[in-house]
């Protein structure tokens, strides 16, 4: 079953976290990531509650709604909010993470990875990788180089 949660609330959950994370650990020491984007529309058939609304309004007739805001569909443990940092900071990100779900209905998780930072790899494996060049950094995540396919002085080592 999936749950919706509106951008206002994801964007009251991103400031949240943005700011515990800037006054515990400084600006440049973190990057966060919202994981779900709110592309689902939600609208509202608005019905007048006046003095002879009955003659007014149409009732059901026609209750195509007005769009009023986005929400993002939400599956049960699909993540929302992705911190990485360094260890020193793994403290903080928690309790920033703590603080951010308290803008969501329902209950959530923190939970800490063991992977580099937003790629799939784990820790070992990634430094592994790197010094044997299968795995190659792009950004904030990590290429895989493979050996099969053209010849490249990226894939004969």
């Amino acid at each position: 079953e999936k749950e919706q949660l509106t951008s206002a609330a994801l964007e009251a959950a991103r400031v949240a976290c943005n700011k515990y994370m800037i006054k515990t650990g400084g600006k440049d020491t973190f990057h966060i990531r919202c994981r779900p984007h709110p592309f689902h529309v939600l609208r509202q058939n608005k019905m007048l509650s006046c003095a002879g609304a009955d003659r007014l309004s149409s009732g059901m007739r026609g209750s195509y709604g007005k769009p009023m805001e986005m929400s993002a569909r939400i599956a049960i443990g699909q993540i929302i909010f992705s911190i990485r940092t360094k260890d020193a900071l793994a403290k903080n990100a928690i309790e920033a993470l703590r603080r951010a779900k308290f803008k969501f209905p329902g209950r959530q998780k923190v939970m800490r990875s063991n992977n580099w930072g937003f790629t799939p790899y784990d820790r070992a494996d990634y430094a592994k990788g790197r010094k044997e060049g299968w795995i190659q950094a792009d950004g904030n995540i990590a290429k895989y180089i493979s050996k099969h396919g053209r010849l490249t002085e990226n894939n004969c080592i």
